[in-house]
């Protein structure tokens, strides 16, 4: 079973071996892996520079300084954040692209985009996506810990369908860049050079670096970013490819902001909400100011989600 679902074979590995790598030979093997790591921890800073900078020249040459921004108003406040998520996201691909151009010669899509199967296992990916996080409101929900909120989001039920829609275009875009970067970019390259193993690890790893500064953070929702970097690896591998996890994240974070009104990963987004909710029980169940990634209903879906993808796997061996 361990080496069927973490197999050196999997397809995502296969795109990833090097062919015609530019990289001088003293950065080769897992040097290599290492620095592409360190690059990938790099990336959210980088291309939030991309995006900064110009913004901070073009009010500097206004003479005025930065402020709110303007564009974050209509649709319950749903344009502006899907512009926000758009602007910081699309640069990750792009970095992602130019490191695999100009050392590994090949091309985005071979990080698990290929066609075959993409639009099943991105709706797929949807269906699991929403009932994944729709069960851990449901630990919480069922004694009592959760009740509806006022005024906790600018648009709430049918007034903020128009909203809710636009808004999921913007988590689109940032699930996949943040499941391109851990699962796409560096769990193949450090799992080439290492092992399948130390890939999930790192990648699951780096996954829960890039939330370190998150408001709001406490030690379960650092495991359960962690443990969230885990079951998407598996399942990419399960997969061979990252259609899946693209619409499991992105509709995990549109269902946890959008569908329901928690917080999105310590983030108050506060747009529209087609029904706002907020928890009333314990912080270690519920997750607090964090939103519900930082309590343990989130552990216990996230562990149980990892063994159905095992079994799964299991299942599949057993018929081949």
């Amino acid at each position: 079973m361990i080496s069927g679902l973490l197999s050196s074979q999997n397809r995502l590995f296969e795109l990833a071996r090097p062919t015609h790598p530019r990289a001088p030979r003293f950065v080769a093997g897992k040097l290599y892996a290492v620095l592409a790591t360190l690059y990938a921890f790099l990336v959210p800073i980088l291309g939030s520079l991309l995006v900064a900078i110009p913004i901070v020249i073009f009010f500097i040459a206004q003479g005025r300084p930065p402020g709110p921004n303007p564009l974050a108003l209509g649709f319950g406040g749903s344009i502006g954040l899907t512009i926000s998520l758009l602007v910081a996201f699309i640069p990750i691909y792009l970095l992602i692209w130019l490191w695999l151009v100009i050392f590994e010669r090949r091309q985005l899509w071979t990080i698990g985009m290929e066609q075959r199967s993409a639009l099943m296992n991105y709706l797929r990916g949807c269906a699991v996506g929403l009932v994944m996080f729709s069960a851990s409101v449901g630990l919480f929900a069922v004694p009592g810990y959760v009740e509806f909120e006022t005024g906790g989001a600018q648009l709430s039920g049918s007034a903020a369908l128009g909203g809710i829609v636009i808004a999921l275009i913007g988590w689109i875009v940032q699930g996949a860049a943040e499941e391109a970067l851990a699962r796409g970019f560096i769990l193949p390259i450090v799992g080439v050079r290492f092992s399948p193993l130390a890939g999930v690890a790192i990648s699951a790893l780096i996954f829960m670096a890039i939330h370190a500064f998150n408001p709001n953070l406490s030690s379960i929702a650092l495991l359960n970013l962690f443990l969230f970097g885990v079951f998407t690896a598996l399942y990419a591998l399960y997969e061979g490819g990252l259609w899946g996890v693209f619409a499991i994240h992105s509709v995990w974070n549109w269902a946890q902001g959008n569908l329901f009104g928690f917080e999105v990963s310590g983030q108050g987004l506060r747009s529209a909400t087609l029904i706002d909710l907020q928890e009333t029980g314990p912080n270690w169940l519920t997750g607090g100011a964090f939103g519900p990634e930082g309590g343990l209903a989130v552990t216990g879906v996230l562990l149980i989600s990892s063994a159905l993808v095992w079994l799964a796997q299991h299942s599949r061996q057993t018929r081949a």
